[in-house]
């Protein structure tokens, strides 16, 4: 059990990295308009599209950091972010591409959300982590 809690751990580890990469390019492009390998931009509004990259950047930012640092405020932190981001993905789900993003692939998200705040506020290897 102990070695799919630390699996996790390396999980949301990589995901922080990976989101601070693909944010960092999106707001590239959303700011230059030169597309990066890929075109990373949305149906959103121009805010909206602003507060995307901004809160990708923020959470793997902050998540990659901390896990490094072992931030004893991480989980806490790491549950608002990821309440945040639940927010964001529903205005952006329901307001802005309902046509294109479907309610399997939303209640995935949500629930990657919900699962991954309890493990960090409830698993014995988070706690250990970031205990001090």
């Amino acid at each position: 059990m102990i070695s799919i809690q630390k699996g996790y751990m390396a999980f949301l580890f990589i995901t922080s990295v990976v989101f601070l990469i693909w944010g960092l390019a999106g707001i590239f492009e959303y700011l230059t308009g030169i597309t990066p390998v890929i075109p990373l931009q949305n149906v959103y509004s121009p805010a909206l599209q602003f507060l995307h990259w901004l809160f990708i950047i923020l959470f793997g930012a902050i998540f990659s950091l901390g896990y490094l640092k072992k931030w004893e405020h991480l989980p806490i932190i790491s549950v608002v972010l990821f309440s945040n981001g639940a927010l964001l993905c529903t205005i952006e789900t329901f307001d802005f591409n309902p046509e294109n993003w479907g309610i399997v692939p939303y209640l995935t998200e949500m629930g990657i959300y919900v699962i991954s705040s309890a493990f960090l506020l409830l698993s014995p290897v988070a706690k250990n982590r970031f205990n001090k």
